[in-house]
């Protein structure tokens, strides 16, 4: 007997660790949805990267702090997925998109803090809040917080805030949605070697230096450390997990 293929989404799926988790959970055996705010091209390739793993993807453009499109958005992936699956459901929703900002307390303007709020936490509520009724019973949702809501270190005090108002939502989120046996987790990585924040702890080197330097294994972090944690949690192995928070950093600030 056949058992239907499971499908994740993943927004802010054409770089960095969305793209690694995008391609990490087509390697578990489920097909992907990824979303991609401004780059169609880096979208294509993960979408055809899937495609040669044997899964099916498909890439759509997505702001996720344009909350009025996320209707639309809900049903452009359904009104696909009743063609291709007859289902307009999916399994599991992993919230990684996301902006990064750097500006110490006395510094941040009401627009920035907006903004953060608004992709960090406003859309992925309202996200999630759209796809209830789409998400199967016994399926999961991965919020992606940082190592920054655990500790602090000047100039990220938004971000951070938000990030643990962010953990503190999942836990919400697995309470209230246990009785359909929906998984409610947080992924927080560390430091990574991404083009998140100006890409500065992949290219300079003196802070590449220094996050290793207070990491217990001695480097910093690259992509491929995170996805295997993401796709994991879409996993029948994972079923037991639920409103953790899975620090993902090589032991930073320990």
């Amino acid at each position: 007997m056949s058992t239907k293929t499971k499908i994740a989404l993943v927004t802010g799926g054409s770089r960095g660790l969305g793209r690694n988790s995008a391609i990490k959970i087509a390697q578990k055996g489920l097909d992907v949805i990824i979303t991609y705010r401004s780059n169609k091209e880096e979208a294509d390739k993960v979408v055809e990267e899937i495609q040669r793993l044997g899964q099916k993807a498909i890439a759509y453009q997505l702001d996720t702090k344009d909350i009025k499109n996320f209707d639309a958005f809900v049903k452009q992936v359904g009104d696909h997925l009743e063609e291709n699956t007859g289902s307009r459901n999916i399994d599991y929703l992993i919230n990684n998109a996301g902006t990064s900002l750097h500006a110490s307390i006395s510094d941040v303007t009401e627009e920035q803090l907006d903004d953060v709020v608004d992709i960090h936490f406003k859309g992925i509520f309202f996200l999630t809040q759209k796809f209830l009724p789409f998400i199967n019973n016994g399926g999961g949702i991965v919020n992606i917080s940082s190592g920054l809501a655990r500790f602090a270190t000047p100039g990220y005090a938004v971000y951070g805030g938000i990030k643990a108002g962010i953990e503190m939502l999942t836990k919400y989120m697995a309470k209230e949605l246990g009785s359909r046996q929906i998984k409610a987790n947080v992924v927080a990585p560390g430091a990574i070697e991404t083009d998140f924040g100006g890409g500065a702890v992949r290219d300079l080197k003196e802070v590449n230096n220094t996050i290793a330097s207070v990491t217990a294994l001695g480097r910093a972090g690259v992509p491929d450390d995170i996805g295997g944690v993401v796709a994991f949690l879409c996993t029948e192995d994972a079923r037991w997990i639920n409103g953790q928070r899975i620090e993902v950093s090589g032991g930073m600030f320990l």
